[in-house]
């Protein structure tokens, strides 16, 4: 049986960087296992290819929810990663860390060593930032953050000027000092390609002799000796493999995922588990609650002057910016969907702002709902706005359906299940109302085309909310970490209560969600839980004593020849 000192599943936004950081040094062999393939693809490279694997299986879990109540029974739409990159290969790339009170709150929950001033480090570390270093932004990290301005409609300035006859600040950076006011989003991308978690971090590391990638690898168990994790369990090409961790099993399959293996391991909600037959390991109730998610409302409007509709739309536009990118990466197709946007506050009172913004300069009416296929714009000029609390009240959960780790598990999001979030989702809609009505923009408007001019009160714009709102694909908190044995799955360290060798990390362990995109978060869990994990395995660390196989007896740190499995 192959052994290895840690085993990481999940090659996401989090499992890159641990995969990248555990081999570094090379006292250490580490086993890095992905469900899905390799990311070579040129619509995972391309930055506005993602309307293309949005729904395609091949890159994509293409999870759905269940009927959500307080949406009118409507069926969420979770695309997730099923690649090398996970979720970064197929998302927006938009690059936002949150606000500094995100983690200040982080810690009042109780998780010491992640407020503000302690990941900021591991932001900074994670980042090349194309304007430099400064003392909040990184210079020489692996993830290059891009500012995307010189390709930027023009309407983008149009959209900035409302905001400020709003009496919304401009922001140059919303990952600088303050996340607050309106301003341009910066991207996960370097010459003009995305820079996804598996472009970052694992193809500079592919060749180390101590790292180990297997592709189209699904794990389906956590193996246990007692209370003690000792290596997984993956399918691949149709036949079982076991594989042994020395030192430690680190679950990153993100937040649907880490909490599904779990429970498919014996380590969940007790009467959950028993009701599949399953051997419970540790009854654990945390595990799949706490699940949170940002859902957002667009506004769609037809415009009086030309938007990226008429350069995309038709045949020769196509052909002439898809060109210009294939012989240049550069121009529009070398940039995200959501090119401004904002934060800000929605009433007077708050002490930091609660409202995320974008502005798209480009629409899609007929498009199948959240796939915004640029390529394949609306016949007229339009644009979008769309809005999104930052930090929603509701809590929802997944479970297991069956001890079939191939069935998808049920996922119950409990979307509007607090009077403020329905509140919170008003204020948004009201936010683009308001901002439609500026004279920046007005002047550009010939109609609102959704929801449409029909809807004007508190009522019809609730009852919209709950008709049109939808997910911008946020998930987390579903491993949670915390000071609680009972209600938490993972403590300060990330580590699994009551098991022993077995972390998470990845955006299920986030205490609350962050203010705004996901990503650049979850990345920085990666860093941060690399160094934790190596301080603890350091001499004197947490972890003590030599690493030991199976039959107890010590193992020296040897690492294993490299290897990149695909196909």
């Amino acid at each position: 049986m192959s052994e290895y000192d840690f085993i990481i599943v999940g090659a996401g936004s989090a499992g890159c960087v641990l995969a990248n950081r555990l081999s570094e040094d090379g006292r250490y062999s580490v086993l890095l296992l992905e469900a899905g393939g390799s990311d070579l693809n040129f619509w995972i490279w391309m930055p506005i290819g993602y309307g293309k694997t949005f729904y395609r299986k091949s890159v994509n879990w293409m999870y759905h929810t269940e009927p959500e109540p307080n949406l009118d029974g409507r069926i969420s739409y979770w695309p997730r990663g099923k690649v090398m990159g996970g979720s970064s290969s197929i998302n927006a790339m938009v690059y936002i860390r949150g606000q500094q009170e995100d983690f200040e709150d982080w810690k009042a929950m109780g998780n010491p060593g992640w407020g503000w001033d302690d990941v900021l480090p591991f932001f900074r570390k994670s980042e090349t930032n194309d304007r430099g270093a400064t003392e909040v932004r990184g210079g020489e990290g692996p993830v290059h953050v891009a500012t995307m301005d010189r390709y930027l409609h023009p309407m983008c300035e149009d959209f900035l000027r409302a905001g400020e006859e709003l009496q919304f600040a401009r922001n140059p950076d919303f990952n600088g000092p303050s996340q607050e006011g309106v301003g341009t989003y910066q991207n996960t991308a370097k010459d003009g390609m995305r820079m996804s978690a598996a472009r970052a971090y694992v193809r500079p590391a592919r060749k180390r002799p101590n790292l180990r990638v297997v592709t189209r690898a699904m794990t389906t168990k956590i193996l246990f000796d007692g209370s003690r994790a000792t290596g997984v369990r993956y399918v691949r090409k149709g036949a079982e493999h076991d594989v042994r961790a020395r030192r430690e099993v680190i679950l990153s399959a993100g937040a649907i995922n880490s909490p599904q293996l779990l429970q498919l391991s014996g380590v969940g909600p007790g009467a959950l588990l028993r009701s599949h037959g399953i051997e419970v390991v540790r009854a654990a109730e945390g595990v799949g609650r706490n699940l949170q998610d940002h859902l957002a409302i667009d506004y769609l409007f037809r415009s009086k002057v030309p938007t990226l509709n008429q350069q995309l739309r038709p045949w020769h536009g196509k052909l002439r910016h898809g060109l210009h990118y294939v012989l240049t990466r550069r121009g529009i197709l070398s940039l995200g969907v959501n090119q401004a946007g904002g934060f800000v506050r929605s009433r007077p009172g708050l002490s930091k702002p609660n409202m995320q913004l974008f502005f798209s300069p480009v629409s899609y009416t007929k498009a199948v709902p959240g796939k915004r296929a640029l390529m394949s714009p609306d016949p007229f000029p339009g644009f979008l706005m769309g809005a999104q609390p930052t930090r929603p009240t509701s809590r929802g959960h997944l479970e297991i359906r069956s001890p079939d780790p191939m069935a998808p598990p049920a996922i119950h999001p409990n979307y509007l299940g607090t009077d403020l979030d329905v509140q919170e989702m008003l204020e948004a809609s009201q936010i683009m109302r308001r901002l439609a009505e500026t004279p920046a923009l007005s002047r550009l408007i010939e109609a609102e085309l959704l929801p449409g001019p029909q809807v004007q009160s508190d009522d019809e714009m609730i009852a919209d909310i709950r008709a049109r709102a939808g997910t911008v694909f946020h998930p987390v908190s579903t491993c949670r970490m915390g000071p609680d044995p009972v209600r938490d799955v993972v403590d300060a360290r990330l580590r699994v209560y009551g098991i022993d060798g077995l972390r998470v990390a990845d955006a299920s362990i986030f205490p609350t969600v962050t203010s705004g995109n996901t990503n650049a978060p979850a990345i920085m869990v990666g860093e941060k839980a690399s160094q934790m994990i190596l301080d603890d395995h350091r001499p004197g660390g947490s972890n003590k004593g030599p690493a030991r196989s199976a039959d107890g007896q010590c193992v020296p740190e040897t690492p294993v020849s490299a290897s990149f499995q695909t196909a």
